[in-house]
């Protein structure tokens, strides 16, 4: 790290980034992250909480500056970033980098779309070169942050979300060294989001709609001579790390940059829920298909799984709604048991309080492993699983590395056929071919403020 302190490190990377300095498999592999964000945003739009917003925050004399994506409205610069990464977290599908917890695509896409509309004539690489910054900054900061900040009840997607649209926004707008430091100490100072949401709240995702629009914020006020907090990462009073994680690993943020990219360490969820079930959603498919077990045939399932996942996802399943049903493991269990899969349709108003599902669940138990436990924060998403059949046969299963992870990745087949079927609540075939296509070329357009339309 270099003597200036974490912050200003960091805030120097991200101005000093260049698209040529970036390795080319993580470019490639960044589109497909863009890919999946666009996706979680233009189905997010469709939805309950996110038409709500819509109808509060706008009005007919809003500035048309900035699209909703996958619609053809238009609205103010902050409305849209806010409302795009409320859809974009909107029905938990959205990418997990996991050492730092955050979805970074749900925030990065849009404000990466929107902050280039307003702009104007942003070209394709500089484009990317902002989406990389914002990725890379915001984990390593998540990352030093750690499980800690969970488990004090803090939301990583409404805390260092800030930093992520702060930065993205910021490289867009050719912030040099000074800007960015005081955009990541301005946008580090209106985290927030606290994780009792996660039991049945709306307000979850609009976690993230609000760390957009507080970023966005931050980066304008910053390109106004506005100013933050100049060590907000590495303060020990008051300082991002030290107040949110109340450890201060500052050092894990600036680590080995230029060399590690945290891009590549994030994965694309295969399931709408939370990213720490997903393991033990592995386990039971695994064993039911091996061994050719119908849901009937199942006596009790056990999974046994990490502290933060026990802590953060196997709580009494009672609000019956989709936020608690898409965080809750026993839920998600018995989705896979009863019907194999856990998308989109598995959280209709019918299933999520319907008593076979509801009967089912009684049937499985979770508990904290303390093998898994002593491997660190790195397998925190590990689980294993135990299946007792009516007959008395017990069949187990262990997955250290989800499907979906970047240790065993979803095929670029199946991220395409994710994409497409989420895109598909708005947009026909043709649109989502085009749209595919554009995002697969980015880097060769002279100009992206336009990009998105398809018509």
């Amino acid at each position: 790290m270099s003597e200036n302190g974490a912050t200003k490190t960091l805030a120097e990377f991200a101005a000093q980034l260049e698209y040529e300095k970036i390795p080319n498999n993580i470019l490639k592999y960044l589109k497909l992250l863009f890919l999946d964000g666009i996706g979680c945003c233009i189905h997010g739009n469709t939805l309950e909480w996110t038409k709500t917003l819509k109808e509060v925050v706008t009005n007919e004399e809003d500035v048309k500056e900035c699209s909703l994506i996958g619609t053809n409205i238009k609205t103010s610069l902050l409305n849209a970033v806010l409302i795009n990464s409320t859809a974009g977290h909107g029905f938990e599908s959205d990418d997990i980098h996991r050492e730092s917890i955050l979805h970074p695509n749900s925030i990065i896409v849009p404000v990466a779309i929107n902050v280039s509309e307003k702009i104007g004539n942003t070209n394709g690489k500089k484009f990317l070169t902002s989406v990389v910054a914002g990725y890379e900054v915001s984990t390593r900061i998540g990352s030093a942050a750690g499980t800690e900040l969970l488990l004090r009840g803090f939301h990583p997607q409404g805390t260092h979300g800030t930093i992520a649209a702060a930065i993205t926004a910021g490289k867009l707008m050719n912030f040099n060294t000074k800007q960015m430091t005081n955009a990541i100490g301005i946008a580090g100072s209106l985290g927030a989001g606290l994780m009792a949401a996660q039991e049945g709240a709306m307000v979850k995702r609009l976690h993230s709609g609000r760390a957009a629009q507080a970023g966005v914020l931050a980066a304008e006020l910053s390109a106004k001579n506005f100013t933050g907090i100049q060590n907000i990462v590495e303060a020990n009073y008051g300082g991002f790390l030290s107040s949110f994680s109340g450890k201060n690993d500052f050092a894990r943020s600036t680590r080995n940059l230029f060399k590690e990219w945290e891009c590549i360490n994030t994965g694309i969820k295969p399931y709408a829920s939370v990213t720490s079930i997903h393991s033990a959603l592995d386990c039971l498919k695994n064993i039911m298909e091996k061994n050719n077990i119908l849901a009937k045939d199942i006596k009790n399932i056990k999974a046994k799984i990490s502290h933060p996942t026990y802590v953060h996802c196997a709580w009494n399943y009672k609000n019956h709604n989709i936020t608690s049903a898409q965080m809750n493991i026993y839920y998600g269990l018995a989705l896979i048991a009863l019907e194999g899969e856990l998308f989109v349709n598995q959280f209709s108003k019918d299933k999520i309080s319907s008593p076979e599902i509801l009967n089912f669940m009684k049937k499985i138990t979770a508990e904290v492993d303390p093998k898994i436990e002593k491997l660190g924060h790195k397998f925190r998403h590990m689980a294993s699983v135990e299946v007792v059949t009516k007959d008395n046969k017990k069949y187990s299963h262990t997955e250290k590395y989800r499907k979906g992870s970047p240790e065993n990745p979803l095929t670029k087949g199946q991220i395409l056929s994710k994409f497409k079927s989420l895109a598909a609540y708005a947009l026909d075939d043709e649109k989502i071919e085009i749209l595919r296509d554009k995002i697969e070329s980015i880097e060769l357009s002279n100009s992206v403020n336009s990009w998105l339309n398809t018509n």
